[in-house]
């Protein structure tokens, strides 16, 4: 059954917070989907996963590439599965039609914003409802996430 994780952004921006998840997922050898709200959040997660260390990037490509299918994480806008990926992030209030496929879905929101909060509590009804196993996960004053339900 797929595990479907709310990650409530409030200490630290997307930018900061997905490179470390998806650095986590790919040291566990799982291949990455994520899931934006336009092909603009897209290209700029992708100049972001180039550029976000300096001793290093992360391997990914974008669903519009040849090759996204060799790719460990791509990224896309719609509910597009090119690498067979086992984890799929939903970010910008992305949503999907079927989670099913996956192991995990993660959704990414920032919690200083309030229509994305409604969103994010909208989709965890839509999850449980499906019968899904949710939990919250929000970050505490050092950054550090705690697991709230």
């Amino acid at each position: 059954m797929t595990e479907v994780l709310f990650y409530h952004l409030q200490q630290k921006p997307l930018e900061q917070v997905l490179p470390q998840l998806l650095e986590k997922c790919l040291e566990r050898g799982w291949r990455c989907v994520v899931q934006a709200g336009s092909d603009e959040r897209v290209d700029s997660l992708d100049a972001l996963l180039w550029t976000f260390r300096d001793d290093g990037f992360l391997p990914h490509g974008t669903a519009r590439e040849q090759d996204a299918a060799e790719m460990p994480v791509v990224l896309a806008t719609g509910a597009v599965n090119p690498n067979d990926a086992t984890v799929r992030f939903l970010v910008d209030g992305a949503t999907a039609d079927d989670l099913k496929p996956y192991s995990r879905a993660i959704y990414l929101f920032d919690g200083n914003d309030p229509d994305a909060v409604d969103t994010a509590r909208d989709q965890w009804k839509e999850a449980q409802g499906e019968g899904f196993e949710c939990t919250y996960w929000q970050q505490d004053a050092n950054g550090k996430w705690q697991k709230k339900g």
